[in-house]
């Protein structure tokens, strides 16, 4: 075995690797890019819209002249987590890998739109200390159960019901609602072009 394989077998890689310091600021590339980097974290249950209203408001950002980028659950696991199953380690390691992407995206300059069922307010609370307060905004996708059921676009409510899928968020696991959101919007009584609306605003205060 090398020295290197000796080194990772004991697992002491970490202490001999050392962060190095970049020259340019993310205030730099904010004004390079006329926005400053942001992140909004749908979070809700499986068919409640979150993927449907994140790629509509990266439309709406792009014909305003914002660069934005969309992460979905389903799309991340098929790349970067497409390793992880879903325990619940698997499925938290899922959340901080991603706000890790964002986060770096934030700095530079672009704004990020997360679409994850992520159920646990610790997983959003672990997302939120990465990404940063100020650059983080939660908006929960509250459309009922019985309405995303009903919808099940990807038949996984079905499957669940059927034993399929075991620990199936908001069929035989549970989700944990937000306390406090930036935003609720339940697309059960909001069209798509006013729930869009409602989270472009939200946006343009503090970060366009």
């Amino acid at each position: 075995m090398g020295k290197l394989e000796q080194i990772g077998a004991a697992g002491g890689v970490a202490q001999h690797i050392f962060p190095h310091a970049g020259h340019i600021g993310k205030e730099q590339r904010s004004v390079l890019a006329g926005q400053q980097g942001a992140t909004l974290w749908l979070t809700g249950l499986s068919g409640a819209g979150k993927s449907t209203l994140a790629y509509a408001l990266e439309r709406r950002l792009l014909a305003e002249g914002h660069l934005s980028c969309v992460l979905d659950g389903d799309n991340m696991r098929h790349h970067l987590n497409g390793d992880l199953g879903f325990s619940p380690r698997d499925r938290q390691e899922n959340i901080r890998r991603s706000a890790v992407v964002a986060r770096l995206m934030n700095d530079a300059g672009m704004m990020v739109i997360c679409a994850f069922i992520s159920p646990l307010r610790s997983d959003r609370d672990m997302a939120r200390q990465i990404i940063g307060s100020d650059n983080f905004i939660e908006a929960y996708i509250s459309t009922p159960c019985a309405l995303c059921e009903e919808r099940d676009p990807k038949g996984l409510y079905r499957k669940a019901r059927a034993g399929l899928i075991p620990a199936f968020t908001g069929v035989s696991a549970p989700y944990e609602a937000p306390l406090a959101p930036a935003l609720t919007l339940d697309t059960s009584t909001l069209s798509l072009e006013q729930a869009c609306e409602r989270l472009f605003q939200q946006l343009c205060p503090c970060f366009i």
